[in-house]
């Protein structure tokens, strides 16, 4: 039960990082896009980190057969939902801007979803292996969370719902961690696959999603410090490691 309660605090902790999308209305257009994109290397580096250093060395502690098989498995699947949403959000050309608000709020549910699970079965690996998830994950959210509360309120929706929608989103987090805590104990010990699954969906975010926007930036002087970003978030990963 104390697992129980560590898993729905951290996924309750994740779940307030959607709040963080208000914040973004004291910036300037351009400051805005200076943090975001130090934040996104911040994270796509601590996803790799989490990735590598962490959810693939347990699993294979824990069972080294077929290990990098659900890490590759993770990655297709993270890509076979992305390109679903993707089609599903406005594959024609024709939704309005506000059915694809709708559209996006749903993506986010399932993302959460998701996110809950992986902090789950981290947990239910063991106690830092959870911890280090939580963070990476809460670093990966907060980006995305500033993206997704401009896309609501580009679609005109008020701040007050669009913060109100964006947290019932986020909820869903810890959906996904109480539905992994009993699948864990009613079922079967499912950690051995939902870690490599998890490291696949981690390295699949950051290279996909977070390097190319950090690779949008040609200039070099502006491009070495978000490398070195980049480093920090892969360091930080390392330093929780021991």
């Amino acid at each position: 039960m104390d697992i129980l309660i560590l898993i729905i605090a951290s996924t309750f902790f994740v779940s307030l990082i959607s709040f963080i999308g208000v914040f973004s209305l004291a910036l300037k257009e351009e400051q805005l896009k200076r943090m975001l994109l130090v934040l996104v290397a911040l994270s796509a580096g601590a996803l790799m980190g989490g990735a590598f250093l962490h959810l693939i060395p347990e699993a294979i502690k824990q069972s080294s057969e077929n290990v990098f098989s659900f890490v590759l498995i993770g990655f297709v699947l993270f890509f076979f939902i992305e390109k679903i949403l993707h089609w599903r959000h406005c594959h024609d050309g024709k939704c309005s801007i506000h059915t694809f608000a709708y559209l996006n709020l749903l993506g986010d549910g399932i993302h959460n979803f998701v996110d809950g699970i992986i902090i789950a079965a981290s947990f239910l690996s063991n106690l830092s292996l959870g911890v280090t998830t939580t963070f990476a994950i809460a670093l990966h959210e907060i980006p995305q969370e500033i993206g997704d509360f401009g896309v609501l309120l580009y679609a005109g929706i008020n701040r007050t719902k669009a913060l109100l929608f964006n947290f019932i989103c986020a909820l869903a987090a810890i959906a996904g961690g109480i539905f992994a805590y009993f699948l864990y104990y009613n079922l079967i010990s499912s950690s051995f696959f939902l870690l490599p699954f998890a490291a696949g969906g981690f390295v699949y975010i950051a290279a996909t999603d977070l390097i190319p926007e950090i690779k949008k930036e040609i200039s070099l002087k502006k491009s070495l410090p978000i490398f070195f970003v980049f480093i920090l978030g892969i360091l930080i990963m390392f330093l929780l490691k021991g």
